[in-house]
Protein backbone atom coordinates (compact mmCIF):
# COMPACT_ATOMS: atom_id res chain seq x y z
CA UNK A 1 0.00 0.00 0.00
CA UNK A 2 1.31 3.23 -0.77
CA UNK A 3 0.13 5.96 2.19
CA UNK A 4 1.21 9.49 2.24
CA UNK A 5 3.04 10.57 5.32
CA UNK A 6 0.30 12.91 7.30
CA UNK A 7 3.35 15.08 8.30
CA UNK A 8 5.33 15.73 5.13
CA UNK A 9 2.62 13.93 2.53
CA UNK A 10 5.70 12.11 1.42
CA UNK A 11 4.33 8.47 -0.44
CA UNK A 12 5.26 5.53 1.60
CA UNK A 13 5.66 2.42 0.66
CA UNK A 14 3.79 -0.08 3.72
CA UNK A 15 3.39 -3.71 3.11
CA UNK A 16 -0.60 -4.74 4.68
CA UNK A 17 1.09 -7.61 6.76
CA UNK A 18 2.77 -4.72 8.74
CA UNK A 19 -0.58 -2.22 9.26
CA UNK A 20 -0.99 -3.24 12.91
CA UNK A 21 3.32 -2.30 13.41
CA UNK A 22 3.82 1.18 14.42
CA UNK A 23 5.40 2.65 11.23
CA UNK A 24 6.98 5.92 10.11
CA UNK A 25 8.02 8.19 7.26
CA UNK A 26 11.29 7.22 5.26
CA UNK A 27 11.57 10.92 4.61
CA UNK A 28 10.25 13.21 7.94
CA UNK A 29 10.21 10.04 10.51
CA UNK A 30 6.71 11.34 11.62
CA UNK A 31 4.58 8.29 12.35
CA UNK A 32 1.99 7.07 9.83
CA UNK A 33 0.64 4.26 11.60
CA UNK A 34 -1.47 3.34 12.85
CA UNK A 35 -3.94 4.55 9.97
CA UNK A 36 -6.41 6.98 11.40
CA UNK A 37 -8.04 8.17 8.16
CA UNK A 38 -9.91 6.11 5.42
CA UNK A 39 -7.43 4.83 2.83
CA UNK A 40 -8.57 4.97 -0.74
CA UNK A 41 -7.62 1.85 -3.10
CA UNK A 42 -5.78 2.28 -6.00
CA UNK A 43 -6.03 -0.84 -7.64
CA UNK A 44 -7.62 -4.20 -7.98
CA UNK A 45 -4.46 -5.58 -6.95
CA UNK A 46 -3.99 -3.20 -3.65
CA UNK A 47 -7.55 -4.17 -2.42
CA UNK A 48 -6.17 -7.43 -2.93
CA UNK A 49 -3.04 -7.31 -0.78
CA UNK A 50 -4.74 -5.39 1.59
CA UNK A 51 -7.83 -7.80 2.42
CA UNK A 52 -5.94 -11.03 2.17
CA UNK A 53 -2.66 -9.72 4.38
CA UNK A 54 -4.07 -7.22 6.74
CA UNK A 55 -3.69 -8.77 10.42
CA UNK A 56 -6.44 -6.28 11.44
CA UNK A 57 -9.94 -6.67 10.75
CA UNK A 58 -10.75 -4.41 7.31
CA UNK A 59 -13.31 -2.22 6.79
CA UNK A 60 -14.01 -1.62 3.21
CA UNK A 61 -16.79 1.34 1.96
CA UNK A 62 -17.61 1.18 -1.74
CA UNK A 63 -19.04 4.39 -2.96
CA UNK A 64 -18.79 6.80 -5.76
CA UNK A 65 -18.76 10.27 -6.17
CA UNK A 66 -22.50 10.94 -7.88
CA UNK A 67 -24.20 9.22 -5.16
CA UNK A 68 -25.28 11.71 -2.34
CA UNK A 69 -26.15 8.79 0.73
CA UNK A 70 -21.83 8.00 -0.11
CA UNK A 71 -21.03 12.08 0.32
CA UNK A 72 -23.42 11.62 3.57
CA UNK A 73 -21.58 8.32 5.01
CA UNK A 74 -18.03 9.67 3.94
CA UNK A 75 -17.48 11.88 7.29
CA UNK A 76 -18.56 9.07 9.26
CA UNK A 77 -16.32 6.68 8.24
CA UNK A 78 -13.84 9.12 8.76
CA UNK A 79 -14.95 8.86 12.60
CA UNK A 80 -14.88 5.26 12.43
CA UNK A 81 -11.57 5.01 10.96
CA UNK A 82 -10.09 7.48 13.84
CA UNK A 83 -11.86 6.04 16.41
CA UNK A 84 -10.95 2.29 15.66
CA UNK A 85 -7.56 3.25 14.83
CA UNK A 86 -4.99 0.85 15.55
CA UNK A 87 -7.81 -2.20 15.66
CA UNK A 88 -9.42 -1.40 12.32
CA UNK A 89 -8.42 -0.60 8.82
CA UNK A 90 -10.91 1.26 6.55
CA UNK A 91 -10.71 1.84 3.05
CA UNK A 92 -12.69 3.47 0.06
CA UNK A 93 -13.12 2.05 -3.52
CA UNK A 94 -14.69 4.14 -6.05
CA UNK A 95 -16.80 1.90 -8.04
CA UNK A 96 -16.77 4.05 -10.72
CA UNK A 97 -12.79 3.71 -11.12
CA UNK A 98 -12.72 -0.15 -9.22
CA UNK A 99 -15.59 -1.56 -11.01
CA UNK A 100 -14.10 -5.00 -11.40
CA UNK A 101 -13.89 -4.97 -7.59
CA UNK A 102 -17.35 -4.05 -6.86
CA UNK A 103 -18.20 -6.81 -9.49
CA UNK A 104 -16.09 -9.20 -7.93
CA UNK A 105 -18.66 -8.71 -4.74
CA UNK A 106 -21.76 -8.05 -6.01
CA UNK A 107 -22.16 -4.53 -5.20
CA UNK A 108 -25.33 -3.03 -6.30
CA UNK A 109 -26.23 -0.59 -4.31
CA UNK A 110 -23.67 1.94 -2.50
CA UNK A 111 -22.55 2.41 -0.11
CA UNK A 112 -22.11 -0.71 0.82
CA UNK A 113 -19.77 -1.45 3.66
CA UNK A 114 -18.05 -4.84 3.62
CA UNK A 115 -15.77 -6.37 6.60
CA UNK A 116 -13.27 -8.16 5.99
CA UNK A 117 -10.99 -11.14 8.22
CA UNK A 118 -8.74 -12.86 7.26
CA UNK A 119 -8.95 -12.60 3.84
CA UNK A 120 -13.03 -13.65 4.13
CA UNK A 121 -16.02 -11.26 4.16
CA UNK A 122 -17.12 -11.86 7.19
CA UNK A 123 -20.38 -9.41 7.06
CA UNK A 124 -21.46 -6.31 4.90
CA UNK A 125 -24.38 -3.23 5.11
CA UNK A 126 -25.52 -1.17 2.72
CA UNK A 127 -26.66 2.20 2.93
CA UNK A 128 -25.69 5.41 4.83
CA UNK A 129 -25.79 5.67 8.73
CA UNK A 130 -24.04 7.22 11.70
CA UNK A 131 -20.65 5.97 12.69
CA UNK A 132 -21.99 4.30 16.11
CA UNK A 133 -24.57 2.32 13.90
CA UNK A 134 -22.07 1.50 11.53
CA UNK A 135 -19.35 -0.32 14.29
CA UNK A 136 -22.63 -1.86 16.45
CA UNK A 137 -24.09 -3.45 13.44
CA UNK A 138 -20.93 -4.96 12.17
CA UNK A 139 -19.83 -5.88 15.45
CA UNK A 140 -16.99 -3.57 16.18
Amino acid sequence: MIIACPSCQRSNRVPAARLADAGRCAACKGPLLPLGRPHNMSSAEEFDELTANSPLPVLIDFWAAWCGPCRMVAPEMEKVAAERSGRLVVAKVDTEALGQVAGRFAIHSIPTMVLFRGGREADRLSGAMPAAQILSRLGL
